[in-house]
């Protein structure tokens, strides 16, 4: 029933923001400045706003707040070096805890005051305004979300795999690993919704091409005890575990199965895990055979990028501990900045100008691990994974166990398909 409640908010709030997107109608102004630059949607010929949609108070709150503040850090280095088109960067930040009703609220709000969006977490919640972004609104939106629903929009552009392709080449790593082999029956705990029904495609897909059997557990993001999927799990025989969750499920999984000796190695998606895990009960285990995919080198790395980035946040946050959301966040804001500046040399710097200065960008490297490119509104930036293991010794609390690769079953998987 809540299911039900849940994915109906969505669909009425989605009509709700489309019904008022074709009642106000939207274009950019065309204004321009001294120097020619074309401006509209709140540009200044001070400053450049943009919004930011996170979750500091629900599932993801510890992953929201460093994928904010590292944006934060960002706009703070890039005005301190003169801005972007002779212009300071500006951030709005709404908080919506990962609630539907009020993401939504927050994305009707911010959107005429901003030039686009540098976050939006929730696959769900940028799904139920991707109709009004892609028929009015034409924003760029950097979502914190890799559901492949999301693609084919010139506006939502994924930064990474999309959970289907990410999923696949996790299945991949255990396979590599002969930790399963054919025959073998693999869990899946996902999220309702977007992001867990777009996860399980993938592995059902890697499953199938791998000739293995998926046994589902369907959560809501509600649900904290995983005790139940376990016990379900360990009945039904499965060799692996495949969670698309938030970091409070993967830890009570990890758990829940070391308490009752259920010895199976468990992967989880990019979000599917926070450093202040490890000083839970649950820690022991995941140190032992928990693992993540995700399309950026974690920011305990020793190479260049995340290593400097590491040290600027722990000076400009020095109370705050170190995750990935620190560089996922930091990656997205650099993507903006490189489109903002491109723009700029066009002398558009409009919606209009922004996105077609993203399409130029086919083979952005972000220092991160991965080259992106964004020629393709209906692929995501990459398809390649890196795989990392917790490891409460290094900063941020993951190390890499596979480098960025992606399968052969991700690469001949058709996406939306």
């Amino acid at each position: 029933m809540k299911t039900r409640r849940y994915a109906a908010v969505l669909a009425v709030l989605a009509l709700t923001v489309a019904g008022c997107s074709e009642k106000a109608g939207k274009s950019d102004d065309g204004k321009q400045d001294a120097e020619g630059v074309r401006t509209g949607d709140g540009v200044t010929a001070k400053t450049i706003p943009l919004g930011v949609l996170t979750d500091m108070t629900g599932v993801y709150a510890s992953l929201g707040k460093s994928v904010t503040q590292a944006q934060q850090l960002w706009v703070k280095q890039t005005n301190a070096a003169g801005g972007i088109c002779g212009r300071t960067i500006e951030l709005t930040v709404r908080d919506h805890g990962y609630d539907p009703q009020k993401a939504v609220a927050a994305y009707t709000e911010l959107e005429p005051k901003v030039l686009g969006f540098a976050q939006f977490i929730g696959s769900p919640f940028v799904a139920a305004v991707k109709q009004r972004i892609d028929g009015q609104d034409k924003g760029l939106v950097l979502p914190q979300a890799w559901s492949s629903s999301l693609l084919g929009s010139p506006y939502v552009r994924v930064v990474g795999a999309t959970y289907d392709v990410e999923t696949i080449n996790a299945v991949d790593f255990l396979l590599a690993e002969k930790r399963i082999k054919k025959g073998d029956k693999i869990g899946h705990v996902y999220f309702e919704g977007d992001y867990g029904e777009n996860a399980l495609v993938g592995s059902k897909y890697a499953a199938k091409e791998a000739g293995l059997t998926v046994v589902e557990q369907k959560i809501k993001p509600t649900d904290n005890d995983m005790s139940a999927q376990v016990a379900a799990l360990k009945q039904a025989g499965v060799k692996a575990i495949v969670i698309s969750a938030g970091p409070r499920q993967a830890a009570s999984l990890v758990g829940v199965a070391a308490a009752g000796k259920f010895a199976v190695p468990i992967i989880g998606n990019n979000s599917a895990f926070a450093p202040q895990l490890l000083g839970t009960q649950a820690g022991p285990a995941l140190t032992k055979d928990y693992y993540v995919a995700a399309s950026t080198l974690p920011i305990g790395s020793q190479e260049a990028a995340p290593a400097k980035l590491a040290k600027e946040y722990a000076a400009a946050y020095p109370k705050d501990g170190l995750d990935n959301g620190v560089v996922a966040g930091y990656t997205a804001a650099k993507i903006y900045g490189e489109v903002l500046k491109k723009a700029c040399a066009d002398k558009n710097l409009t919606r209009e100008g922004i996105d077609k200065a993203l399409l130029t960008l086919n083979a952005f490297d972000s220092g991160f691990g991965l080259t992106h490119d964004f020629s393709d509104p209906a692929a995501p930036s990459t398809r390649e994974s890196l795989i990392m293991k917790p490891d409460k010794t290094v900063p941020g609390g993951l190390k890499v166990v596979r480098e960025a690769q992606v399968a052969k079953a991700a690469e001949s998987f058709t996406i939306g398909g």
